[in-house]
């Protein structure tokens, strides 16, 4: 009898992970609002509240009732539309400065799915989990998974973000001391968690941990003390970084790493 070779099993820490959340079987009876979520319309509070309004469909009946359960053999509809669970998928992507962090553009600006060179089946469903203004780069966590993302955005969990800064003018302890002893902004206080100097003897890069995301929050905190912004960069969100990732690249997050985030949340 022929020696059959063994086949090789690729190194685990570089092997694709199967996503543990997937489409479940024709069989299997989830909540609905557990169903929405993986079928990335939204996450399960915002759910609760559309079954609750009435804007939700199952076998063209109006449901109201929270904890109903369907399968994937039911048709389920949001505002008239029929919704499909999808496979679960985590990406994170090194942003290049000059795109916009949105799924699509009017006017024909470069987006960040335009970097995910995935076939389009693929790509349904994926949205950026917060933003990044078009001339910051770094990490962004791209997601259809619809419970983890509103979780990650939501500020009762603080999740923690990173950024390198550049300024046009050197900055003093003082400004430090200022950063961390909170800034006020035309939409509230804002503070940063940490904030220092990676290189004591360059005072225009500074390194400043916030927990919120609020629209150009670092910038106008900056502009706040009277220092332009002249680079930005996210080097973390929730623990992930870019390291080993070219700009305007991505990869898939690993199942261990997916863990994570669920536990930073709470999920």
């Amino acid at each position: 009898m022929a020696h059959r070779p063994r086949t090789k099993r690729p190194n685990d820490r570089n092997f694709p992970k199967v996503p543990a959340r997937t489409i479940p079987s024709d069989k299997e009876e989830v909540r609905l609002n557990r169903y929405m979520a993986r079928s990335g319309v939204c996450s399960r509070r915002e759910a609760d509240e559309l079954i609750a309004r009435g804007e939700v469909a199952v076998n063209g009946q109006t449901v109201v009732e929270l904890g109903t359960k369907v399968t994937p053999r039911d048709t389920i509809e949001v505002h008239g539309r029929k919704i499909v669970p999808l496979n679960l998928a985590w990406y994170i992507l090194n942003k290049p400065t000059d795109t916009i962090t949105t799924t699509s553009d009017e006017r024909g600006r470069r987006n960040v799915m335009d970097l995910f060179d995935l076939p389009e089946r693929e790509k349904v469903g994926l949205f950026p989990v917060g933003r990044l203004d078009r001339d910051t780069k770094g990490v962004l966590l791209v997601t259809n998974d619809g419970d983890l993302a509103h979780r990650l955005m939501h500020p009762s969990y603080e999740i923690d973000k990173v950024y390198l800064v550049g300024t046009e003018s050197e900055l003093s302890d003082e400004d430090l001391a200022a950063l961390l002893g909170g800034i006020t902004l035309e939409d509230g206080p804002a503070k940063a968690g940490r904030a220092a100097f990676p290189d004591p003897t360059v005072r225009t890069v500074v390194g400043i941990s916030i927990h919120e995301g609020r629209n150009r929050q670092v910038r106008r905190m900056f502009e706040a003390l009277g220092h332009k912004v002249v680079s930005l960069e996210r080097i973390s969100y929730a623990g992930l970084s870019v390291k080993g990732i070219r700009r305007g690249k991505w990869r898939r997050l690993s199942r261990d790493e997916v863990s994570a985030l669920y536990r930073k949340v709470k999920l």
